[in-house]
């Protein structure tokens, strides 16, 4: 009898639905957050042949000045990374860094604009950008661009298989096009996902706990929306200044309201990216966290609490890059 009785607890205690305070959670959740699409927007027109083409540029080091850098070469894609390299800010074909970080391509395709600034408002606008910029790629213009391309051999048919209606396709919009078209298939999936699409036991008990706190404090503020980011423009210092010599999206716009106004970075993948921040000042998560709470919340985390939302941020690496 006492084994029947044993028995039976265990089963109870196997088969207990999540709790009431799980259920909440996620419900919670599910509104400040969504869930993140399963293709990007302006994918449903690309065809293999023109993400084949993109994907041949993106890791192409023929779009460079000196043959020395890809797309891929900033924005790593390849192994266990995060489409960065990693570095605080990137060295270009000719040594010579830029003054930002490089941002991860990866979700790139769910944001609201590109670069820290917004200055593109599309991924193909984003894609000219490097290969021109003296500081970057080098290239000295278009017609050098596609002068150089249309010597390699596979480039015209790929182009011709990509672009079936254009008379011309070898242009360079279109390679900007075939770029932007391979990076909408850069999509991550995480735990996070799993979570949102209604696996409670996803997360664990520590997992959950993080993301209550994410929410408490205020992160998801301004890291909202399904990629937990990307959607909005903020000034970064907002409650204690942020010491920074870039005036961010004023550049652009010359407004200026819009000095310190910066892309809020997307979360996905948060874990890979570092060095943080526009300026890659920041090496690691746990300062990120609390340099965030006290400049955009004015709040002082604990130790325990900058553990716990890292927790968190944890699950948001994607599942095939663990």
């Amino acid at each position: 009898m006492r084994y029947i009785i044993l028995s039976v607890f265990i089963s109870a205690l196997l088969f207990c639905g999540p709790s009431k305070e799980t259920v909440a959670l996620q419900k919670k959740s599910i509104s400040a957050f969504g869930i993140l699409p399963n293709k990007m927007p302006g994918s449903e027109s690309d065809t293999a042949e023109l993400i084949a083409l993109g994907k041949t540029l993106y890791f192409d080091k023929k779009l460079s000045i000196n043959d020395s850098q890809s797309c891929n070469s900033c924005h790593n894609i390849e192994g266990k990374v995060g489409g960065v390299d990693n570095e605080a800010t990137s060295p270009g074909a000719l040594g010579k860094r830029g003054d930002r970080n490089s941002p991860t391509v990866l979700n790139a395709g769910f944001h609201v604009a590109q670069f820290w600034d917004g200055r593109a408002a599309t991924l193909a606008d984003q894609a000219k950008g490097p290969i021109l910029n003296p500081g970057e790629m080098g290239m000295p213009n278009e017609k050098a661009v596609l002068d150089k391309l249309s010597k390699v051999k596979e480039y015209p048919s790929m182009f011709e298989k990509a672009f079936p209606a254009d008379k011309q396709s070898l242009t360079y919009d279109n390679l900007a096009k075939a770029i932007a078209a391979f990076e909408r298939t850069l999509k991550t999936n995480d735990k996070f996902d799993d979570w949102q699409n209604g696996d409670l036991k996803a997360l664990n008990d520590a997992e959950q706990k993080g993301l209550a706190k994410f929410m408490e404090v205020g992160c998801a503020g301004c890291h909202n929306g399904a990629a937990l980011g990307g959607n909005s423009f903020r000034k970064l210092g907002e409650r204690n200044a942020y010491p920074s010599e870039d005036l961010g999206r004023f550049k652009v716009t010359k407004n200026e309201a819009d000095k310190f106004i910066f892309k809020v970075p997307s979360l996905r993948n948060i874990m890979l990216t570092a060095p943080y921040f526009h300026d890659g000042s920041v090496k690691t998560i746990e300062e990120s966290i609390k340099k965030m709470a006290f400049h955009q919340l004015n709040i002082e985390l604990k130790e325990d609490e900058v553990t716990s939302i890292k927790a968190f941020l944890n699950t948001l690496t994607d599942k095939t890059k663990l």
